[in-house]
């Protein structure tokens, strides 16, 4: 077994994001190749670009910037789970038997995972508000996704989103889970300090617990 399982998509200009959001994009500023002493890049990019953890102020007017999220919430024990449904909200009972129980943090594998980066996931399951609120009266404090959203692409209400700032839960989008077997892992999946921004980027990896 690998001790090691980078569930990140590779963000590059052939990247998809969400409908209307910007591309990223690397423009260099210094060239080596024309004389200069380094390369130097300047990044054009999406708070959302990729694998990235939503900040409260995504979707809550005082909500909290990715430099204030509680960064013990993206680093821990996480349990990977497979579901089988392809479209719509994830109730408990679309969960294998006894796969919640003690989560604390729940990764969330559809067959979203097995689309390349540069495809834009037509249909995609995504977390009830229920179901938030069953993982946090039961001390849950992550909710990651393969899909592109807590909720559903023309949700405007978004009350898988609502109940995660209200339960005190975060949540990380568009991972890749593709070849990483149900189990027991530690999470480390930390956003940048970034202050004003609406969500962060984030190198999500996954260790395998032992026993």
């Amino acid at each position: 077994m690998t001790d090691l399982y980078d569930i990140t998509r590779t963000v590059s200009p052939s990247l998809a994001v969400w409908p209307g959001d910007a591309h990223y994009s690397a423009g260099a500023a210094l060239r080596i190749s024309d004389g200069a002493s380094v390369n130097l890049m300047t990044l054009t990019l999406s708070a959302h670009t990729g694998t990235h953890a939503d900040a409260y102020y995504h979707y809550e007017a005082d909500g909290s910037h990715p430099a204030a999220m509680p960064l013990d919430a993206y680093i821990g024990p996480a349990r990977v789970v497979t579901v089988s449904k392809r479209d719509g909200a994830l109730t408990v009972e679309d969960f294998p038997p006894g796969t919640l129980d003690g989560v604390k943090r729940l990764l969330i594998h559809s067959h979203v995972s097995d689309l390349p980066d540069d495809q834009w996931p037509d249909e995609f399951p995504y977390p009830s508000a229920a179901l938030i609120e069953h993982l946090a009266a039961h001390g849950c404090r992550l909710i990651g996704l393969d899909s592109p959203s807590v909720d559903a692409l023309d949700s405007r209400d978004l009350p898988g989103h609502h109940a995660l700032f209200r339960a005190g839960m975060v949540n990380l989008e568009t991972l890749n889970l593709r070849g990483v077997p149900d189990g027991n892992y530690e999470l480390v999946a930390l956003p940048l300090k970034l202050d004003l921004a609406c969500g962060s980027p984030v190198r999500a990896i996954l260790r395998p617990l032992k026993g």
